[in-house]
């Protein structure tokens, strides 16, 4: 396996509210760990967020004592909205923020995702698919038929979202687990790179014959080069490496 991470403030942001995790080794029962979250909120309170939530959820999974890593995310995603709504009862400037969370663990052929909010999971190989649905206004709309998904690209209402954690005490999270392919890429990222980059640049950009970091890193320049509207969050994975296991 090999992992790139990484974010960047992009052109039009003055604080970064995106928070990365990536971890090849185990973490408690689970084998790997790796999360994006694109915090929300003012002053500070979007940055804190999503920084606060992904260690909440680091720990939870670290203490976890199930083997079972639907349960094992499921329950640190609860623990995590929990915490972030009692941090936002203490502090004023810290009321109402929130973060969305896409979370990934790859154990043997087969990854397990959460998502809740509009950051994203695609896995790439010869054609690229979007895992994750978005929990947005303009996704809702575009399920409905009311919207292309064109249309939605560009769309006013993008950025507002449906769900989040710290949003409500029952957080409604998404589950999806897929078998891996030889040539499986896994692509986790925020909406500043969903937003900026399509999906035929970015399988283009992860099927060349460069290094992942290269990718990883070509992935946050090309959202920048495309105007950089919103923070950027990457975590690139390469589950196979050299060798190939099958079940």
């Amino acid at each position: 396996m090999r992992v790139y991470s990484g974010t960047d403030i992009g052109r039009r942001r003055s604080v970064n509210q995106d928070y990365v995790y990536a971890s090849e080794a185990p973490v408690g029962n689970l084998p790997n760990l790796f999360i994006v979250a694109d915090g929300m909120g003012g002053h500070n309170a979007g940055d804190f967020a999503s920084a606060f939530a992904v260690q909440v959820m680091v720990d939870s999974v670290k203490e976890d004592a199930d083997f079972n890593p639907v349960k094992v995310i499921r329950h640190g995603l609860e623990v995590a909205n929990h915490e972030l709504i009692e941090q936002a009862k203490k502090s004023e400037e810290r009321k109402g923020m929130g973060t969305t969370m896409v979370v990934a663990t790859v154990v043997g052929n087969y990854a397990y995702v959460a998502n809740v909010g509009d950051s994203r999971l695609y896995v790439v190989g010869d054609h690229i698919t979007q895992i994750t649905q978005d929990h947005s206004l303009v996704q809702e709309m575009v399920r409905m038929g009311e919207l292309t998904e064109e249309e939605a690209r560009n769309h006013p209402d993008k950025n507002i979202i449906t769900r989040a954690l710290g949003a409500e005490e029952n957080v409604n999270i998404d589950f999806f687990d897929f078998r891996l392919e030889k040539d499986s890429n896994i692509l986790m990222c925020s909406d500043g790179l969903s937003n900026m980059v399509s999906n035929e640049e970015i399988q283009r950009i992860i099927q060349t014959g460069a290094e992942l970091q290269e990718k990883g890193e070509t992935l946050l320049n090309l959202a920048n080069e495309h105007g950089g509207k919103d923070n950027i969050a990457v975590v690139l994975i390469e589950p196979f490496t050299e060798e190939v296991k099958t079940c």
